[in-house]
């Protein structure tokens, strides 16, 4: 039987949904981090479950063809991008392989499953980046992403995944922040990190066809001195800087970003253009961070949603700011969006307006399960794209007791994606006709999915 610290040399045959290697020892599934599909591997257990195991690596013997040389020097360290070491096209394989077997294990469904739509780049991709910071005893800043696993921050001057108008920002805004006299929350378990309230991330956004950016300081307090001034240089050094902001989070939890945000400067918006719109995306507001290929969604959505009707009315249920409602609406639907962020729902409202479709799209902030089954009254079709853990039991009877004709689900977690599917595609109920993969999240582990089901 094996035990913690064994030594066990073993072939990885696939990826786990975090993007592990899997392997196999005695019949038990062993989970390897950073190992690679066609790798052969040695490893030390690290932990025993009664149905898997959990290996370190500790050498790659014999390499998978498919594994290369990292883009980012970090990758083995950071835990933002778990798959840089597999090749794109290896990355969109699996990406394929492993939504259609995630939809046949977990809801049965064996449902088209078209080709994935490839990012391209598969670098300087994001439109936004959201960075711990922490420093140290000795008054040095860390800014980066947590270690693999830990609260640990890796300490980094650029992101190859960012778009490359806000990874030039970095390491000069760590440079005048270290300057500063700021407190800074202390993140991990580092025993040189400052312990006490202070300054916690760093917000960047860019518009990606625009070039606006924004700064966005994230703090348990506003007790930072020379902040104006900062803001003021910072303007003067980037002309492209439409705001820097700061965001108030004070309690002491995992949130990320709390409900006030000031404007230092400028403005707390960027102008982005999409899907042939123009939206106002805010420090705190949702929106897809790769911009290409959340536009390319658009075409497969209109089509899962059929031609409009005469009077063709939809519901866009977790809508955001209108990111996909507002394209709906100039196709013709008639959209209400519903989304429980405040803010979400008054940019939404002024993205219709500044569009000329307020006449076409109206937006309510509620709680999306609480009022579905209302909302959806006299609703041709549905559009979904709620949160990662997919749909509550309340939604799902909202949908079932309404039943719009058409369905348009957008998922980023295949296994939420399946279990929801499985309760709406029962007999005589829903049908699936097709469910169309786009990767957004290149070198990591995650895929968008977009399923389209008809009323039977």
């Amino acid at each position: 039987m094996a035990s913690v610290g064994d030594r066990l040399e073993l072939e990885i045959t696939d990826l786990g949904h975090d993007g592990q290697g899997v392997g196999r020892h005695d019949g038990q599934v062993v989970f390897v981090s950073g190992a690679l599909p066609g790798d052969t591997v040695q490893v030390r257990l690290q932990a025993v479950a009664r149905r898997h195991l959990v290996g370190q690596l500790q050498r790659v013997l014999r390499p998978s063809a498919d594994r290369r040389r990292p883009p980012c020097i970090l990758a083995d360290n950071c835990g933002g991008c778990s798959l840089q070491p597999l090749a794109d096209g290896a990355q969109a394989a699996w990406k394929q392989r492993s939504l259609e077997q995630t939809l046949q294990r977990i809801g049965g469904l064996s449902a088209p499953v078209r080709p994935l739509l490839a990012a391209d780049p598969t670098l300087g991709y994001r439109n936004r980046a959201l960075i711990p910071l922490e420093r140290r005893a000795d008054g040095r800043l860390r800014a980066g992403y947590y270690r693999r696993g830990s609260h640990q921050i890796v300490n980094m001057a650029r992101c190859p995944v960012l778009d490359p108008r806000i990874d030039a920002l970095i390491a000069p805004l760590k440079a005048d922040i270290e300057a500063s006299d700021w407190p800074i929350d202390r993140h991990g378990n580092d025993p040189e990190a400052v312990e006490g309230p202070g300054l916690r991330h760093l917000g960047l956004r860019v518009g990606a066809a625009t070039g606006e950016l924004l700064i966005t300081l994230i703090s348990s307090h506003d007790d930072l001195p020379g902040l104006e001034a900062l803001a003021d240089a910072w303007c003067e050094r980037w002309p492209e800087l439409v705001g820097v902001c700061l965001n108030l989070q004070p309690l002491p939890t995992n949130r990320l970003m709390g409900d006030e945000t000031r404007v230092i400067r400028g403005r707390e918006w960027l102008h982005e253009s999409f899907a042939g719109l123009r939206f106002r995306i805010a420090a705190d507001t949702f929106f897809q961070v790769n911009t290409r290929q959340a536009e390319r969604l658009v075409p497969p959505l209109t089509e899962a949603l059929g031609p409009v009707p005469a009077g063709g009315s939809l519901l866009d249920a977790y809508c955001g700011i209108g990111t996909y409602s507002l394209p709906l609406a100039a196709a013709g639907w008639l959209v209400s969006g519903l989304e429980l962020h405040p803010g979400a729902v008054a940019m939404a409202r002024l993205n219709a307006s500044a569009n000329g479709l307020e006449g076409r799209a109206s937006f309510e902030q509620s709680d999306v399960p609480q009022v579905l089954e209302e909302r959806l009254q006299g609703q041709q079709a549905l559009v979904l794209d709620p949160p990662r853990k997919g749909l509550n039991p309340v939604a799902i009877a909202a949908i079932l007791a309404a039943r719009p004709e058409r369905i348009a689900y957008v998922s980023c977690d295949p296994a939420a994606l399946a279990r929801d599917l499985a309760q709406l595609c029962g007999p005589g109920v829903y049908r699936l006709n097709w469910v169309q993969p786009v990767d957004f999240f290149p070198n990591t582990s995650h895929v968008e999915a977009l399923a389209a089901l008809e009323r039977l």
